[in-house]
C-alpha cells in the first residue's frame, strides 16, 4: 500500500538516481531547467535550509510516496496564493521500475486528499509538457482535468486543475 511522508535528505540519492539520464531527465522537462545533471546535493540545497530544516518561506513542501519496499515517488506541494487556497503540484516523479503500476496516480490522489481534506484549499494545479502523454494520463487518472496550453519553449504546457467541488475520495 502506498503512503505519503514529508521529504527526507536521504531520499535524494533516489531521487537523483531516477532523472540522471538526460534522456529521462529532457523527457519530463529537464532542458528547461539549469541544473543538470541533478544531483543529491542540488537537490537538498532546493530543498532544505541549512539547520535541515524543510524551507518554508515560499511554502514550498516535498513529499515521498513510498511502500514497503522503499520510496517509489516523489512531488511537491507549494502554495500559489496567500490565503493558501490554491495548492500547486510539481516535479511529480516516479520511479523508472515502478512506472506502469498506477503507483503515479496512486500518489496524486493521497496528496489530493491531504490537500482537500487536510488544507483545505478551494482547488489544485499542475502543468504537464505537451509531449509527455503518460504523465497527462497519469494526472487525468488522479482527477486532474485540462484547463489551457501554456505556450512556452521548447514545448506547451497543458495547465490542469481539479477543483475541490470535483474532487471525490
Amino acid at each position: 500500500m502506498l503512503r505519503l511522508r514529508q521529504y527526507k535528505k536521504d531520499d535524494a540519492p533516489i531521487i537523483a538516481e531516477w532523472i540522471k539520464d538526460k534522456e529521462v531527465c529532457s523527457k519530463w522537462g529537464g532542458e528547461l531547467f539549469g541544473a543538470f545533471p541533478v544531483t543529491p546535493e542540488i537537490i537538498n540545497e532546493t530543498y532544505f535550509e541549512k539547520n535541515g530544516l524543510c524551507k518554508e518561506s515560499d511554502n514550498f513542501y516535498p513529499w515521498a510516496a513510498f511502500d514497503e519496499n522503499g520510496v517509489k515517488g516523489h512531488f511537491i506541494m507549494r502554495y500559489l496564493n496567500g490565503d493558501n487556497k490554491i495548492l500547486r503540484f510539481g516535479w511529480v516523479v516516479v520511479d523508472d521500475s515502478a512506472r506502469g503500476q498506477g503507483l503515479g496516480s496512486q500518489m496524486l490522489k493521497l496528496g489530493l486528499k491531504y490537500a482537500f481534506e487536510i488544507l483545505q484549499v478551494d482547488k489544485v494545479t499542475l502543468g504537464v509538457f505537451e509531449n509527455n502523454e503518460i504523465a497527462h494520463n497519469c494526472y487525468k487518472r488522479a482527477g486532474f482535468v485540462d484547463r489551457e496550453v501554456v505556450e512556452k519553449e521548447p514545448w506547451n504546457i497543458i495547465e490542469m486543475e481539479i477543483l475541490k467541488e470535483n474532487y471525490f475520495s
